[in-house]
């Protein structure tokens, strides 16, 4: 069984997932961060990352699939990279374009916060993206989310430049936005 949402279930990645990981991942719409790529990915690339992939008790990263709850229908892919034990992790998101604006990519988001802070305990989670995806912007701030960092004008893309953005999201705003969840850890003092 995998994390579990309203509309999602999150679960972990699959062989007969790979053909639609790479079509999500060629879509240059969904991918949004490097269309002045050309779209390249093959199933053999996605078939040697998903086999190289190692069993281990200290993993620092978890790649997921997005399915509808009421289709089972694979919507996207969802996960978290870097993590660092106790502290933090940066994630990521790519939904399908038929599941825009359905409330599929904010119900993944709140279910893999959920899983990072209730589960790992972590202290902050971040994301990158751009000036440019207004729609990540915006469905990262849903989730609380807030711009902490940004490198102006350093990402090139159809022919204009963006800032890269750096948001996050602290464990004390986490619990602000969800009263019905008890924050179990203790806090960290604050250094200011």
């Amino acid at each position: 069984m995998g994390l579990e949402g309203n509309l999602v279930i999150l679960r972990e990645e699959r062989v007969e997932d790979l053909l639609f990981l790479v079509g999500l991942r060629n879509d240059l719409e969904t991918q949004a961060w490097s269309k002045t790529l050309p779209p390249d990915y093959t199933e053999a690339m996605y078939r040697k990352r998903y086999e190289e992939r190692e069993f281990s008790y200290t993993r620092h990263d978890g790649r997921f699939i997005i399915e509808v709850k009421q289709t089972q229908e694979k919507a996207g892919t969802i996960s978290y990279v870097w993590l660092e034990p106790r502290w933090s992790a940066s994630m990521g998101i790519m939904v399908a374009q038929k599941f825009w604006g359905t409330g599929i990519a904010v119900d993944s988001q709140e279910v893999l916060l959920k899983f990072l802070f209730e589960e790992l305990g972590l202290r902050v989670v971040r994301l990158y993206t751009h000036s440019g995806n207004q729609a990540a912007v915006k469905l990262a701030q849903k989730s609380g989310f807030q711009i902490s960092g940004w490198q102006r004008k350093s990402i090139y893309k159809n022919g204009r430049l963006y800032d890269n953005l750096l948001m996050d999201i602290l464990r004390e705003e986490y619990y602000q936005r969800h009263p019905e969840i008890e924050d179990h850890l203790p806090g960290f003092p604050e250094n200011g």
